[in-house]
């Protein structure tokens, strides 16, 4: 393999990498609400062409809905990021003695003293650049987001739709190609994979042990799953079977 081919693939994973978190996450809420809603159609009875329309319906629906939450939220921090930068520009130009004394303040905390301290605050106050971005993040505690929030939001839909997409995949086979095998049971039994390997992954973003956050994620996908039968169950006696 060439170098340049290398190089290129090693940009490629670090993309992947960058934005990981988002298709975790996505991952994850994608195939919790699309099994909660396969469980509770099942405890309610419903024919498999039902379930498939509610299952595809909230599968777009709510991608959608949460990668426009995931960019607008991105959107926001960028643009609050910028709103108090051009404010600390504006003050490190017209506040300079002031803004020089923040600084001294903040490396006083940090246990700078005596002739290391002014060094320091003088190499920091004679790069306005570096004094902004000294001030965001040591006195705003702001530290600006590099990843584009359409590629979050962009990210977070295809996770949300491609993991959410299993739970829907036996009921999806079984209706074109009709045949007798226990349908949710092995809904439910690709869908526990699925989280496993969610849960595996979120382990590298939030790095935590692999058993805990995969038990997690597979526990919440069950609560999840649980509850929605039953409900199914609940009300389809309710209001069906009166």
């Amino acid at each position: 393999m060439s170098e340049a081919r290398i190089h290129q693939d090693s940009k490629y994973f670090k993309k992947l990498q960058e934005y990981l978190r988002e298709f975790v996450y996505g991952g994850i809420d994608g195939a919790i609400t699309t099994f909660a809603v396969v469980a509770g159609g099942f405890g309610a009875d419903l024919d498999s062409g039902i379930i498939i329309i509610l299952g595809f319906a909230n599968l777009l629906a709510d991608g959608f809905s949460m990668s426009v939450g995931a960019y607008l939220s991105a959107k926001s921090d960028k643009e609050n990021y910028k709103k108090h930068e051009s404010i600390e520009y504006w003050e490190v130009e017209n506040l300079a003695e002031t803004e020089r004394q923040e600084i001294v303040d903040i490396y006083k905390a940090k246990g700078f003293a005596g002739e290391l301290l002014e060094q320091v605050v003088d190499q920091i106050t004679s790069n306005k650049d570096l004094w902004v971005a000294e001030m965001m993040k040591d006195e705003l505690s702001l530290m600006e987001e590099t990843k584009s929030p359409f590629k979050i939001g962009l990210a977070t839909f295809f996770s949300f739709v491609t993991i959410g997409f299993i739970p829907l995949l036996i009921y999806l086979w079984t209706f074109f190609y009709p045949s007798a095998i226990d349908v949710f049971f092995w809904t439910s039994f690709l869908t526990g994979l699925a989280f496993v390997v969610i849960g595996a992954l979120k382990s590298l973003v939030n790095q935590t042990p692999v058993i805990k956050s995969i038990a997690e994620t597979v526990a919440l996908g069950l609560l999840a799953a649980v509850v929605a039968y039953y409900v199914g169950d609940i009300l389809q006696n309710f209001f069906i079977k009166q």
